[in-house]
């Protein structure tokens, strides 16, 4: 199944966690991925904890748990390969609605792109069979 395809239709709540070059470990909520023409994923980011963590060591992991009963979903292994700040991407990437205004205040954003490097259940060591496109 197309990674895609299962993000489309999965309701759930992400998490991304990455370290910094020390080795500190950091997790925060993220939305479900973008998946891009070039066959990277990415997530638009903030310049808080994640995005510095990101600058130091570009390897993160996406945990996604599906809404409902049990423990079913997907962790993804990322590694970063670039950034963009591109404001006509960033809009048309942004899913959320804020005023400008509000999102000024907020900060800049990154657009941060990632290749997936493997995928696992979210228990256990099973690979799902997930392919970019």
């Amino acid at each position: 199944m197309p990674i895609q395809d299962y993000f489309a239709q999965a309701k759930g709540i992400g998490i991304l966690s990455t370290a910094d070059a020390a080795g500190q470990v950091d997790a925060a909520i993220y939305a479900r991925p973008h998946f891009m023409d070039d066959g990277t994923l990415a997530f638009i980011m903030r310049d808080r904890l994640t995005h510095h963590n990101l600058g130091e060591n570009p390897s993160a992991v996406y945990l996604f748990i599906e809404d409902g009963h049990g423990y079913k979903g997907v962790r993804l292994y990322l590694k970063k390969v670039k950034e963009d700040t591109n404001p006509e991407l960033l809009a048309q990437l942004t899913r959320r609605c804020l005023s400008p205004e509000e999102d000024a205040a907020k900060g800049p954003k990154f657009v941060v792109y990632f290749t997936m490097e493997k995928t696992l259940a979210l228990i256990g060591s099973d690979r799902p069979q997930f392919s970019m496109g």
